[in-house]
């Protein structure tokens, strides 16, 4: 009994209390789920009993080598996946800059209202932000009104079903609600740089420029390559909220990534049995790729990302 209540006064064990709750949110969101990876072993049809249903072992799993259809697509949604999440990793020091040169604002109330008003796009739904889009760029949008009455064009042109340069138009839409919530991080980091360092490099003649270089950007940088490698870890789960909502028939073949992909077999053609051997390969190869990504901050930091 002298133990027990030992363990029950002790600080660290009330914190741990603490966090029971968010444990019980992450074993039901992240980890129950997983149960579910059960249906690719069975010819499995929306409504059946899993019971029911014949086990057919890695059937589906050998389906996305063998079948040349579902080779191309599997090919095809892995070329947009990758090509999107590189633009987005050889554009990821922008949150960094922006945080830099927000913080070069003098202006404590021109800076705050930069940052809230680049931070709000973040908690917008990608709803919401396409049909903002599609008031502007559709048919008879405002661009499409303002350029005929300036007699530029002569019927309007739906930007929207037009495939070309899709890849750029979703990390230009996906950059405007993300780099303000960014750069959030990157602004705590600098909040931690040592003023008196700063102050002293002034005294020494430094000039704005210099400190940025020399004391802040040096002090951004292990964030950075945290976020970095935890990218390149996620390089294949682009998600999939953004890409449906501006999806249709003109672009779908370049703007279809794995995670949407996966959707549209598993509701769209009611193969989920395929779709979750899909969705399990992904979620290995992920793994798979952030294991590496640590094991190269281990060599190259000195430091584990996780």
């Amino acid at each position: 009994m002298t133990k027990k209540r030992r363990v029950w006064s002790q600080p660290g064990f009330r914190l741990f209390l603490l966090t029971v709750p968010l444990l019980l949110l992450v074993c039901v969101f992240s980890y129950l789920p997983l149960t579910g990876w059960a249906y690719a072993f069975f010819d499995y049809s929306a409504g059946m009993k899993l019971r029911n249903c014949d086990f057919v072992g890695l059937k589906h799993f050998t389906a996305i080598f063998d079948n040349p259809l579902k080779q191309q697509a599997i090919v095809r949604v892995m070329k947009n996946t990758l090509g999107m999440s590189f633009l987005g990793i050889l554009t990821s020091p922008l949150p960094m800059v922006f945080a830099l040169l927000l913080n070069q604002v003098r202006s404590n109330r021109y800076r705050k209202a930069v940052q809230i008003l680049t931070t709000l796009p973040n908690f917008i739904s990608w709803v919401l932000v396409y049909a903002v889009v599609f008031a502007l760029l559709s048919t008879d949008g405002f661009v499409n009104q303002m350029l005929m009455q300036l007699g530029l064009i002569d019927s309007g042109v739906n930007y929207l079903a037009d495939p070309g340069h899709i890849w750029l138009k979703m990390w230009a839409y996906g950059t405007w609600k993300t780099l303000g919530w960014s750069a959030v991080m990157y602004l705590a980091a600098l909040g931690s740089v040592d003023y008196e360092q700063v102050e002293a490099a002034r005294i020494d003649g430094a000039g704005r420029w210099q400190v940025v270089r020399h004391i802040e950007f040096p002090a951004l940088l292990p964030t950075f390559f945290v976020l970095l490698l935890l990218s390149i870890g996620n390089i294949i789960n682009s998600g999939m909220e953004q890409y449906f909502v501006f999806e249709n028939a003109m672009n779908k073949s370049s703007i279809e990534v794995l995670d949407l992909y996966v959707y549209h077999q598993g509701m769209s053609n009611n193969q989920i049995p395929y779709a979750t051997a899909v969705s399990m390969l992904k979620s290995i190869i992920s793994v798979t790729l952030l294991a590496f990504a640590n094991g190269a901050s281990k060599l190259l930091r000195g430091e584990s990302i996780i």
